[in-house]
């Protein structure tokens, strides 16, 4: 069985990040989505409310193919979190030149620490505008979310930024 992480710190999930895990389903045996505390991000959301909204996400989706993802906090070093689970690839998802910039260096690190390798794969150009950053600007400003993330990441959100909800 070919085990591989989409990691990533998820804060929150969007629509593309559900699309790169929904391909990296169709390739591989077993993936898990590493959520991930990125110490170069300030987080809005708490690493249990984002790998629940994961969760949640997957479960609703009514894919089947998604149903057999797992979701799993990595503790530490993503070469650490491969090795204890197995898995012998990190999957990323690419939107543009600038996402392989900043993925590369960690990419060839990763394989330089493990031997895990990195797979990248082209985001689907209807989420190429779409990160994580601009989704929470977004909320701060009162804008709507709903077609960006999945069903309720707009309430997470609302709630850790002290909003009241939608409609209220």
């Amino acid at each position: 069985m070919t085990t591989v992480v989409c990691p990533g710190s998820f804060d929150p999930i969007t629509l593309g990040h559900l699309d790169v895990v929904r391909r990296a389903a169709t390739m591989f045996d077993d993936v898990v989505v590493g959520v991930a505390k990125n110490p170069g991000k300030s987080g809005l959301l708490d690493l249990e409310t984002r790998a629940g909204l994961v969760r949640a996400a997957l479960e609703s989706s009514g894919e089947p193919g998604l149903a057999r993802v797992r979701v799993a906090v990595v503790p530490g070093l993503l070469v650490d979190f491969c090795r204890e689970i197995g898995a012998v690839g990190v999957v990323k998802g690419l939107r543009g030149g600038g996402d392989f910039d900043a993925e590369q260096p960690m990419a060839l690190m990763n394989r330089h620490l493990s031997g895990v390798e990195t797979i990248f794969l082209p985001g689907d150009q209807r989420y190429a505008h779409v990160a994580s950053s601009l989704v929470k600007d977004i909320v701060r400003h009162g804008g709507p979310v709903d077609d960006l993330v999945p069903a309720g990441v707009p309430e997470a959100l609302r709630s850790a930024l002290g909003q009241p909800a939608a409609g209220s």
